[in-house]
């Protein structure tokens, strides 16, 4: 049985890599892999093809950028023609990017079932464009495959039918679980002149974060403060860099002397220095799941997260964009004050096989 799985952005190709695989070696199914190519930028797709072991994908249907409408018309269009060739028995969308709610309309008003990998979650921001996908996509699938048992909750207190519901675990821990080793052999912290547990890690890219100049200009005054005591490296979002130049801040990174600026890395180079942080300051949601199971430390530059089980279980704490709260929180990390989190249940490396089992289920 011919099951589409969908990849758009950077974050998908972690989550839906392990169902992939566990499809491919299913004597049930057979996976067709299709990239709408929202994230372009080689740095942040080609390299995680290279990396995770994908094979080219099936159709690569080179959106690019736009806005938000044109993104998502774009998907809609080219992923149309992939459901009347290929004639799946379901499509798998991963997280909360347009091109999510883009293929799930497409299959959904084609009579085709949608799951939804990552379902459930919930920031309870309306001005995030994620969180319209999220709920989106959620009331129109047919099989909503939660990573935590706040999914489950939200998805019910939403009047979504619970036989719909499958708390399966967190797919993205399954990536890193298969390539923690691999990691170990990479050379970035070398490369880069960074020492075990003695750096912080950035990441940035949000659009409330960069698009903002007054709140870039805050977060960037903490770096400041922060690169004094405790060296920063920040692998720079494309879009982040265009803001740094569109708002002329280049110069305020190259008068900090502690801090690096560096190209996107490749996920087992990335994961490495997640690992061996000393602190994580970001935006992602899936850095704040990947830091929870490695044990790091992650101030999360948000007013809010669709991701609580970080904060109540794990090392995740929210920080906004106030740069006094980044510099405390940061400071309490590094005088060891940072509390120690858990592991969440099901976040074990065996998602995907829970996921097969219910496409099983319901498929046979």
């Amino acid at each position: 049985m011919k099951i589409i799985l969908v990849v758009g952005a950077r974050p998908n190709f972690m989550k839906v890599g392990p169902v992939y695989f566990a499809l491919r070696d299913s004597e049930y199914f057979q996976p067709y892999l299709v990239h709408t190519g929202q994230h372009y930028d080689k740095k942040l797709s080609q390299v995680f093809f290279d990396h995770l072991g994908f094979p080219e994908p099936d159709r690569y249907l080179g959106v690019g950028s736009g806005t938000h409408a044109e993104q998502t018309a774009k998907v809609m269009v080219e992923f149309e023609k992939v459901l009347f060739s290929e004639k799946p028995e379901l499509v798998m969308v991963a997280g909360d990017v347009n091109s999510t709610i883009a293929c799930a309309l497409d299959a959904v008003k084609l009579h085709i079932p949608v799951a939804h990998l990552e379902a459930g979650l919930r920031s309870f921001d309306s001005d995030m464009p994620e969180e319209i996908n999220r709920i989106l996509t959620d009331s129109i699938s047919e099989i909503l495959l939660t990573p935590s048992p706040d999914g489950d909750d939200n998805l019910t207190k939403e009047g979504i039918d619970s036989r719909k519901i499958f708390f399966v675990g967190n797919a993205m821990i399954d990536s890193l679980k298969k390539h923690e080793i691999e990691a170990e052999n990479s050379n970035v912290l070398e490369k880069f002149a960074l020492e075990k547990k003695n750096f912080g890690l950035i990441t940035l890219h949000r659009p409330s974060n960069v698009d903002n100049k007054e709140n870039f200009l805050k977060i960037i005054n903490a770096f400041d403060h922060i690169q004094k005591q405790l060296p920063l490296v920040f692998p720079i979002h494309p879009r982040t860099l265009n803001r740094i130049d569109e708002f002329s801040l280049k110069s305020r990174f190259d008068n900090m002397q502690n801090f690096k600026l560096i190209e996107p890395q490749g996920y087992f180079d990335f994961l490495k220095m997640e690992k061996y942080a000393k602190i994580v300051l970001t935006d992602s949601g899936g850095i704040q799941e990947e830091t929870t199971v490695l044990d790091v430390p992650c101030l999360t530059i948000r007013e809010n997260t669709e991701r609580p089980i970080t904060i109540t279980q794990g090392t995740n704490k929210l920080v906004g964009t106030d740069t006094e709260k980044i510099i405390l929180e940061t400071e309490k990390i590094l005088n060891g004050e940072n509390s120690v989190g858990k592991t969440p249940e099901f976040w074990d490396g065996k998602t995907a096989e829970r996921v097969v089992k219910v496409f099983k289920d319901y498929l046979t």
